[in-house]
């Protein structure tokens, strides 16, 4: 039997793509901090000038899959993260971008072959997403580990 596990300790050698929605970026601004945090902690540069990631800003979240798309077909990078938040209003406008988007991401992901982590908040109200990007705790930087174990375990899989 082979048992395959992502490791953090991996991190190094990743190249990451994000991609960031604009609308709501009080919270995706966060998220964005948050993740960034976990993957330099984790041994990725995050720096302005580094060779190991490229952040991509798209208007909302709707953009997200189409932006994630090209980067992932691109063969630059072993993961993609998703960062935006939809919360729920008074139309029917948040189901549909919430199943556009889900739906759009996890394409991405079984169409090249990358991972692309879904780190989309959905939620009630703007409170829940406050406390989702940093009142009680980060996601964000889950976010940061799922990409770094994801990445490790596809590069430990055979082809």
């Amino acid at each position: 039997m082979t048992v395959f596990e992502g490791f953090f300790t991996a991190a190094s050698s990743l190249r990451v793509a994000i991609v960031v929605a604009r609308f709501n970026d009080l919270v995706t601004g966060k998220l964005l901090s948050g993740c960034l945090d976990s993957l330099t902690r984790h041994g990725i540069d995050v720096s302005p000038t580094s060779s190991q990631l490229d952040v991509a800003w798209v208007p909302g979240c709707f953009e997200i899959p189409l932006v994630a798309q090209r980067l992932a077909a691109s063969g630059r990078y072993q993961v993609v993260i998703t960062l935006g938040a939809v919360i729920r209003g008074d139309t029917p406008h948040f189901d549909v971008v919430v199943n556009e988007v889900s739906k759009g991401v996890a394409a991405v992901a079984r169409d090249t072959g990358v991972p692309v982590i879904f780190g989309v908040l959905t939620t009630d109200t703007l409170q829940q997403a406050l406390e989702r990007a940093g009142i009680k705790a980060n996601l964000g930087w889950s976010y940061g580990l799922q990409a770094i174990e994801m990445g490790s375990l596809m590069a430990a899989m055979p082809a």
